[in-house]
């Protein structure tokens, strides 16, 4: 009986302790019965996605697509019961025919404004930096996770995707894009599209087109030729989209040949959904609607992140037939087949915590591969444990910076570094952050032996006298920027400048990390023995330079961008401002959004900018000026070396370039091989352009053979008066080597 008496006392102990997990196993069963999507026609996955989207216009009402046309406000100005997701713009859902809200949110470098709700985003380094990089796969990853913060956070669309190639250097959105060259800028941010898109969620490529800078962004008109737009910066999209296949392109505030982006037909219709075969949806800048009838005909389908234009106008343009409804069936089509084609109408968001440790590891790793070493005279570098080691200036002692505006990634904790007092309403928006991740605490874990100090630089003296008692000086340097402003020099403040320059004459060891997110000029350049540019390097940004510095990594990346001497070897010397008529003072209207969202979309007088330089963008400007520089595009130190030789050119299809690559140094290391080509006179074309790169990873000592395949299109120019892509017949010289200016291997072949 006893036996009998604990077996039965085991038996409902077990069944009072399982009880509750068979509970919820039950109720979480049925509720997702309950909660199962509603089966429509257009839910059948065997069907296209252009299949799919025109079964529902079928079910449609005239408000119904009005609806999915334009966005419903942003956080902090809804109309009324808000579906918002706090991100930056969305659009209804259509519960009626199972349609989803599409949620946006500011993703340039991770998910942004998430501290507000009380949520985790992993900060990267910026994409200028991850471009540094030259690493597709790199990028692939870099867009995944940010595509799975997305996903987490509730988000089923991204609003990065930044490929402006950098007419303008001074540009305050610099960070946010990916370089000087169209085919490394359009390729890793194609690879970052099709990383965000590998989750599920809507990519997005952004700001088409020509939005180079933004002093007067929302009234400058930019004036260039079509061949010149064609194969620099509308290049540069076409080869992101080809890569991405993203489901949106965001069209820019400013006017291109007269006429606004978002309702320039060339630019919509003729370039971007005909010659690139675009198939997905273009949504307006926010505010950057400026009208109804012309834009619909240019070939927007989306005004955000409200409905001056696309609510009740569209309504009474279609009713009057000056938007035709076929016109309107296309523009929702575009954006239903992204819906299908994205995955957002077949697997819904379902918010979780992001892994922060995953996020954490992975930003370290690209910012490993994309900071850039400048400088390393007489091998000051990589440092050895022990001595002493003195840190000086930018706030170094407790974290590194980021980027500003709608790409900020919010400081987990809050900036380290207190802002600013503010000085309008706009500095609660716009302010320098700084993620606590320190330069000295991660530097000591790395050299345990060494005696390392900080000091903040405010005191020249004292900094001086540090520096001259230090066996090594680091001065951290940084210069901050954000949408909505441009610099007004590549010079640091001349603070900053000063101190490098007291911190040098004390300390011949002297070490210059900059954090930045444009080039520099340097005018301290040959008083420091050197310089790491560092950019602004994410959440484990610390950690990654730590390991650079002290040779745990052996630097690999290289400038995406040229490092010019001085602001007057830019092709624009002086920044083009605007006149007041064309610069609205957001704080003159007291802040108020709404007021200022509602002149925007009224459209501001226009001042001109002329991109006379035509092709010559970076460092083809440079090579066709003959103008020296301070570092050229492509160009990155390593703490061993590497020899090419044996330079082989096949044709056929496409070329294919071969030729070995040795690393003569003492330890293990990748170069980044690039190649070029200098196509025939009769091309017109600048002295070289870039056609391809591979990276490659040598052990000390070894030799590897590296080929590179050149399709036909790297190596066409565009023809305005046929209006297509035309191979020159010539000879072409091929050129290898370690930067644009750095390519002893060089071999001539002619093509038909």
């Amino acid at each position: 009986m006893k036996a009998a008496a604990k077996l039965l006392l085991r038996a409902t102990c077990a069944f009072f302790l399982a009880a509750p997990l068979f509970l919820a196993q039950f109720v979480q069963a049925q509720f997702a019965g309950m909660t199962k999507p509603k089966q429509y026609p257009w839910s059948n996955t065997a069907l296209s996605p252009d299949a799919r989207a025109d079964l529902v216009i079928q079910q449609m009402t005239l408000d119904e697509k009005i609806l999915l046309m334009h966005g419903q406000g942003m956080p902090f100005f809804t109309h009324g019961p808000s579906e918002s997701n706090g991100g930056a713009g969305f659009t209804e859902a259509i519960p009626r025919l199972g349609i989803p809200s599409i949620q946006m949110a500011d993703s340039a470098y991770g998910v942004t404004r998430g501290a507000a709700a009380g949520r985790y985003s992993t900060a990267l380094p910026n994409d200028l930096a991850a471009a540094c990089s030259w690493d597709p796969q790199a990028a692939y990853a870099y867009g995944g996770l940010i595509g799975r913060e997305l996903r987490a956070e509730g988000y089923n669309m991204t609003l990065g995707g930044g490929v402006n190639l950098p007419r303008e250097p001074r540009d305050g959105r610099t960070f946010e894009y990916m370089g000087e060259d169209p085919l490394l800028a359009g390729t890793m941010d194609g690879y970052v599209e099709k990383g965000v898109q590998s989750n599920g969620v809507i990519g997005d490529l952004k700001h088409y087109a020509m939005n180079d800078q933004e002093s007067g962004r929302n009234a400058v008109n930019a004036n260039i030729d079509k061949r010149s737009m064609r194969e620099t910066d509308l290049r540069a999209f076409q080869i992101a989209l080809s890569i991405s296949h993203a489901g949106a392109v965001m069209c820019s505030y400013n006017r291109v040949n007269g006429d606004y982006s978002c309702e320039n037909h060339y630019l919509l219709t003729d370039v971007l959904k005909k010659d690139f075969h675009f198939d997905g949806f273009v949504l307006s800048d926010w505010g950057g609607t400026h009208s109804a009838v012309k834009a619909s005909h240019a070939g927007l389908d989306m005004e955000q992140p409200d409905q001056y234009f696309y609510g009740e106008a569209m309504k009474k343009a279609v009713q009057s037939g000056a938007v035709s409804e076929a016109e309107l069936d296309g523009h929702v089509h575009r954006i239903l087949r992204t819906i299908f084609a994205s995955g957002v109408f077949d697997h819904p968001t379902v918010t979780s915590v992001p892994d922060a440790d995953a996020g954490a590891k992975l930003a370290e790793q690209i910012a490993e591969k994309s900071i850039v070493l400048l400088k390393n005279e007489d091998h000051v570098l990589p440092l050895t444990d022990g001595g002493t080691v003195v840190l000086i200036g930018g706030h170094a002692d407790v974290g590194v910076l980021t980027g500003g505006g709608s790409a900020q990634v919010d400081a987990p904790g809050g900036t380290v570094v207190a802002p600013p007092a503010p000085k309008g309403p706009m500095d609660a928006f716009m302010h320098p952050q700084w993620l606590r991740d320190s330069p000295l605490r991660a530097l000591s874990a790395e050299l345990p032996g060494a005696k390392i100090s900080y000091l903040s630089g405010d005191d020249l003296d004292a900094a001086a006298d540090a520096a001259r008692r230090a066996d090594v000086a680091i001065v951290f340097a940084y210069q901050w920027e954000s949408e909505g402003m441009d610099l007004p020099t590549l010079n640091l403040a001349s603070a900053q400048n000063q101190l490098i320059e007291t911190v040098a004459a004390a300390n011949p060891k002297t070490i210059v990390v900059l954090e930045t997110g444009s080039p520099a000029t340097m005018p301290w350049i040959d008083k420091v023995a050197g310089v790491v540019e560092a950019w602004y390097p994410g959440i484990r940004g610390a950690e990654a330079l730590a390991g650079i510095l002290t040779g745990k990594v052996n630097p690999s990346g290289k400038l995406a961008i040229t490092f010019p001497k001085s602001d007057a070897d830019l092709p624009h010397p002086t920044l083009v401002t605007p006149p007041p008529a064309s610069q609205p003072n957001f704080a003159a209207m007291g802040g108020d959004i709404s007021n200022f969202m509602s002149m925007m979309a009224k459209g501001l007088p226009p001042f001109q900018t002329s991109y006379d330089e035509k092709l010559e963008v970076g460092y083809t400007w440079y090579d066709a000026e003959k103008k020296a520089v301070l570092f050229p595009f492509g160009f990155g130190l390593s703490y061993t070396t590497y020899a090419y030789a044996d330079l082989a050119v096949e044709k056929g299809d496409a070329l294919t370039v071969s030729f070995t690559v040795k690393n003569t140094g003492k330890r293990a290391g990748t170069e980044i091989a690039e190649v070029y080509a200098a196509l025939p006179a009769a091309a017109q074309e600048p002295p070289k352009r870039l056609i391809g790169w591979s990276r490659v990873e040598l052990a000390a000592g070894e030799s590897r053979k590296v080929s590179i395949a050149v399709p036909r299109d790297r190596l066409t120019i565009y023809d305005g008066a046929s209006d297509s892509w035309k191979l020159v017949p010539g000879a072409y010289v091929i050129l290898a080597g370690g930067s644009s200016q750095d390519l002893d291997l060089r071999r001539t072949v002619r093509l038909p």
